[in-house]
């Protein structure tokens, strides 16, 4: 009954729902009422999931399958059947995705934009594309011999490469590798028009057409390149010497992902043979590693940037980041919160609100200290920004930085460091926990304090696609928690006593399992009870077993799951209470929504934990209550919205099912689109009233 194999109960292995979810993406890719540049970026998506997901779970696989011992044979067997499965299902889909490809590039034709290759160039377009080589790109191209390169071990797995085979009149043919400058000249080539149709070019063609002028004057006549790529293992050696710092520590790891063994690779199905046997002995693949044949181009992970074109009929219209109604902008924010608990809901709201709460904390007068915890930021983050200003002002600022945010180390190292010069006491959370709470603390000279807790990162790109809660409140029933959690962060020694909050890994996971105990006994009395919830994983075995058990109990319980879910809903004595469905649109869904029926007390929670065993164990994750009326209604609303979702809502059946729900009762709903309406409404009903909207909003 389980895809683990040691499940008593249906279970869905993790990585298994995991291709179910980067599946429904490839779906929404192929839908024909996404606009078309829209789809290609689904596409863009797609692919870099794929690249992750195999530099960290595909990885921990073939570690797990390769682990020597007769002790550990049962997980050796079941990691080796899981990587063949995860292997089939992956060569099912990329035959999929090739044809998604095709499908939206000849989409795109439809629509008067078309991407040429080297060989459809109008002669005008030729000499523009050696011009825009010789001009822009060729200082960026530096080809290494095959022969040169001993191993690929120092190369980065997030490029793209060519393999270029030159051959003279007689004699064998040379071999070199370039590795496409990408980042220096993006993927994309914007050419002159072409009988009336705007026209791009990818840089892997732009090399091909260039080849004689990167290797002038050595005799070759027939120049070939075919690209490739490769995946690493992510996992990071991280140094346990005593007298190094955390900082230096992850540094070093850092660098160490690089000499991460090949686990993966990708080729031009057109590279001849002996090309390709040469370039894989510089591999050092084994027998567990994926080798696959493709199509021409790879790394389609930068369809996410593909040029507008000026084409923005082609793309989502515009949603303007809304002003919460009650945060104007010539009152005081801090004021505003200690009268009364606010919230935003981005990307709906704008995010300048959290970003203006800490700016006006920098330089407010009453504000004594601010405590954050960061896990990531923007590239220029206006965050780090207005906690510098507070230093600098005098005030006594924390820092909690989590060094171990995967693929986002460099950057907080950089932070961190440029924090630290400025003054502010930066801390590297507590070893074995990663700090995944979303906590800003700010203490005020009255002795009141405020708290921000949220349901995402304080990043402000991703306020502007991901969709998240960001609760600021004076309650102390709220307030004296988090202190508490900051006071565990920096001694973690010592026994800590949360009276509202949700807190791993304490006691979070027993709250949560008193909740549904709650609502199980409720419904075994004849009472209504249900368990609505808006998540992005639901992996968790003991918390699958404690939702099956409610719906045995006969508990409704619906749940909204964008990610991995390792539930079956609908089976029959078993899971006949459980519907669950999951969300891809134009926001990524991030927020992580909870309400219990409670015998009509309605209990609602917001925070940053998932309901899997790293969240509720082996993280620092905190759920707050929601006390305000109107803050809870929204949330209850919100995930009442994404619940009856029928247009961009997949269900969920544990099988890979990419049907909508059903829409001949409610007709069709979209709940983004709803909920920006309903936003919307709000704000004009707020205007009449006199409270005037910020238009200094983000775009």
């Amino acid at each position: 009954m389980s895809d683990t194999d040691k499940s008593p109960f249906p279970y869905v292995d993790r990585d298994v729902s995991w291709m179910f979810f980067n599946h429904r993406i490839l779906q929404e890719a192929m839908r024909d009422d996404v606009p078309v540049l829209e789809r290609l970026s689904f596409l863009g998506i797609y692919s870099n999931n794929l690249d992750e997901f195999f530099r960290v779970r595909m990885a921990t696989l073939s570690r797990l399958a390769s682990m020597p011992g007769k002790n550990v044979t049962h997980e050796r067997v079941r990691a080796r059947n899981l990587f063949s499965r995860i292997s089939e299902m992956d060569s099912a889909l990329s035959k999929e995705y090739e044809n998604a490809v095709r499908t939206v590039e000849a989409d795109l034709a439809d629509n008067g934009i078309l991407i040429l290759n080297e060989k459809s160039l109008s002669d005008e377009q030729s000499h523009y594309v050696r011009c825009i080589f010789r001009n822009t790109i060729s200082g960026f191209v530096s080809p290494v011999w095959l022969t040169k390169l001993s191993e690929f071990s120092r190369e980065s797995d997030d490029r793209i490469y060519m393999a270029v085979e030159l051959s003279r009149h007689s004699g064998k043919p040379d071999y070199a590798v370039i590795e496409l400058p990408v980042r220096c000249c993006g993927r994309f080539i914007t050419l002159p028009d072409k009988d009336g149709k705007k026209c791009v070019m990818y840089l892997d063609d732009v090399v091909r057409l260039s080849l004689p002028m990167i290797f002038p004057g050595m005799g070759y006549s027939s120049f070939n390149a075919y690209s490739f790529k490769f995946t690493k293992d992510a996992e990071m050696e991280i140094d346990n010497d005593l007298h190094v710092g955390p900082l230096e520590k992850i540094a070093k790891a850092v660098k160490s992902r690089k000499m991460g063994a090949t686990l993966r690779v990708i080729y031009d199905a057109e590279m001849p043979e002996m090309l390709l046997n040469s370039l894989m002995k510089k591999l050092r693949l084994d027998k567990l590693d994926t080798v696959k044949s493709s199509g021409r181009y790879h790394n389609h992970k930068d369809f996410m940037s593909f040029p507008t074109l000026g084409r923005d009929d082609l793309k989502y219209q515009v949603w303007k980041p809304l002003v919460a109604p009650e945060l104007k902008l010539s009152d005081s924010l801090l004021q505003l919160v200690v009268e009364k608990d606010r919230f935003i809901h981005v990307p709906y709201h704008t995010f300048d609100y959290v970003v203006r709460l800490l700016q006006e904390a920098a330089v407010s007068k009453n504000v004594k200290s601010i405590k954050i915890t960061l896990y990531r930021v923007a590239k220029n983050s206006k965050i780090i920004e207005a906690l510098i200003c507070a230093a600098k002002n005098g005030k006594k600022v924390t820092a909690v930085v989590e060094l171990l945010a995967r693929f986002d180390e460099s950057s907080n190292i950089h932070w961190a460091r440029k924090m630290q010069d400025a003054g502010i006491n930066v801390v590297f959370g507590v070893e074995g926990l990663k700090v995944h709470s979303k906590l800003v603390l700010i203490g005020l000279k009255s002795g009141k304090e405020i708290a921000v807790v949220g349901t995402g990162n304080f990043h402000e790109g991703n306020a502007k696609i991901y969709t998240d809660y960001f609760l600021m409140t004076a309650n102390p029933a709220v307030t004296k928690d988090v202190a508490e959690v900051f006071n565990f962060i920096k001694r973690p020694y010592r026994p800590a006593k949360y009276r509202n909050l949700l807190v791993s890994p304490n006691h979070m996971r027993d709250r949560f399992k008193t909740l549904i105990d709650e609502e199980i006994a409720n419904a075994r009395k004849g009472l209504r009870a249900f368990i609505h919830i808006k998540i992005n994983h639901i992996t968790d075995e003991e918390m699958v077993a404690r939702l099956y058990e409610a719906s045995k109990a006969g508990v409704e319980v619906k749940l909204s799951v964008r990610g991995n879910c390792s539930l079956k809903p609908g089976i029959k004595d078993i899971s006949d209470n459980i519907k669950a469905s999951g969300i891809i649109d134009r926001y990524l869904e991030h927020s992580r929504l909870f309400h219990f029926h409670a015998g009509g007390a309605d209990k609602v929670f917001i925070g940053s934990a998932d309901w899997m065993p790293r969240n509720l164990d082996n993280r620092i994750e905190v759920i707050t209550p929601v006390f305000n009326p109107e803050i809870k209604e929204d949330v209850i609303n919100t995930i009442q919205y994404a619940l009856l979702d029928n247009v961009k809502a997949r269900i969920i059946d544990g099988n890979g099912c990419l049907k909508m729900q059903d829409t001949s009762a409610t007709g069709h709903f979209r709940s983004q689109e709803c909920l920006y309406d309903r936003y919307l409404e709000q704000n004009r009903r707020a205007s009449e009233t006199s409270i005037p909207e910020d238009n200094n909003v983000q775009d």
